[in-house]
């Protein structure tokens, strides 16, 4: 594998979507465990004031580039990364895979109804897969490893968390092991755009990193100050990035 590329201080792994599937079928045909990280730009910035989310991210066994805008930063901060690696495109070439593999899945996350309607549309998409169980994302701390203990019993191979950072995160960082998947991927807000909750942004606003603001559209109220406050703290910590990597052209003073 590629050494990995150093981006605000975060260690990223410089995959292909086709290298990471690959990698995530090789560690369930060896018995080994995967975790799997996604960084956007939000994430980044909010790995910078939450140290424990920094912790859980950089523990995974690969971090991957989630957006449009971390793959662009790569360019500008010479840390090259070959493509956006989308964490629900990474989920659904799972998915496929798992079903022609007869691989076990496990769902975890979302509300109730929101991820009954996702396993009636998975299993319409995906009919022959093979699902080992499911659970709502809603619980307290105190009963995270009896859910993980869950997870063991039912013997899935691949685990989707479909919950909100940093809660997927540190549930994977505490307990992934414990579940015995062999692939643990957190994939947010991806059971509702499979459920038909949200839609997902069309694929010319994902290549120009735009699906961010697709996404206030929706939700102005909820997400407007959010991405904008996020947006411009990354484009800020990408300019003192390229200020610090850039070599001082002010001729050395002469002595007289």
């Amino acid at each position: 594998m590629s050494a990995r590329r150093t981006l605000f201080g975060v260690e990223l792994d410089p995959l292909t979507m086709d290298e990471t599937v690959a990698h995530c079928l090789e560690a369930v045909r060896e018995g080994r465990q995967l975790e799997i990280g996604v960084v956007n730009a939000a994430k980044l910035v909010n790995m910078r004031r939450d140290p424990r989310l920094a912790e859980a991210v950089s523990g995974c066994d690969l971090v991957l580039a989630d957006g449009q805008a971390v793959v662009w930063a790569g360019r500008v901060l010479r840390a090259p990364l070959p493509e956006r690696v989308a964490g629900i495109d990474l989920f659904l070439r799972l998915l496929g895979e798992a079903e022609a593999a007869g691989i076990s899945v496990y769902f975890l996350g979302a509300r109730q109804d929101v991820l009954d309607r996702m396993l009636l549309r998975v299993a319409d998409r995906f009919p022959g897969l093979k699902v080992a169980g499911s659970r709502n994302g809603y619980f307290d701390d105190s009963e995270q490893e009896t859910i993980a203990d869950g997870i063991a019993r039912s013997g899935a191979q691949m685990l989707f968390l479909g919950m909100t950072s940093p809660k997927k995160e540190i549930f994977t960082a505490a307990h992934g092991a414990r579940t015995g998947a062999r692939v643990v991927h957190g994939v947010g807000g991806s059971f509702d755009i499979l459920a038909g909750i949200t839609k997902r942004a069309p694929a010319t606003w994902q290549r120009w990193g735009l699906e961010w603001l697709y996404r206030v559209l929706q939700e102005p109220r909820r997400l407007g100050r959010r991405y904008l406050t996020t947006n411009v703290s990354f484009l800020l910590m990408t300019a003192r990035e390229l200020i610090r990597l850039t070599p001082s052209t002010a001729p050395a003073n002469r002595s007289h």
